[in-house]
């Protein structure tokens, strides 16, 4: 699975997550008036949202340096994770936004794993021909 065009496919779906995840944690630390009611309607005061989006791109960063990106895909999974658990607490829809954070991490591991040949060798899917 050495294929430059799985690389690539690989680093569209990581900038893709990236992308999101900058913006929601963006809007959270420095445009906080949209993510107030948002963030209230889920439960949490107004005093957390600053560091929860601190938390967030603080992760994010771990996923976007290569070095320490599956450090990175293991603390976003936990901070989306949290975001599924927040949406069943309140009783959001289950396609549309509970689940939604399961989609992000899908597609965050999917891309690394398109991308990184380290987590290949580790997960691999396709049996590798014994040599003898």
């Amino acid at each position: 699975m050495e294929s430059k065009t799985w690389m690539w496919v690989g680093r569209i779906a990581s900038g893709l997550v990236v992308l999101f995840l900058l913006v929601d944690g963006g809007f959270k630390v420095f445009y906080p008036g949209p993510a107030i009611e948002t963030t209230g309607q889920l439960g949490y005061p107004e005093h957390l949202i600053f560091p929860i989006g601190v938390i967030e791109l603080l992760c994010l960063a771990a996923y976007v340096i290569p070095q320490t990106s599956a450090l990175g895909a293991v603390l976003l999974t936990g901070y989306l994770g949290g975001a599924v658990a927040t949406h069943f607490r309140v009783g959001s829809p289950l396609l549309g936004f509970t689940l939604f954070p399961i989609y992000v991490a899908a597609l965050m591991w999917g891309g690394l794993y398109l991308r990184d040949s380290r987590l290949r060798a580790l997960v691999p899917f396709a049996r590798q021909a014994e040599v003898r």
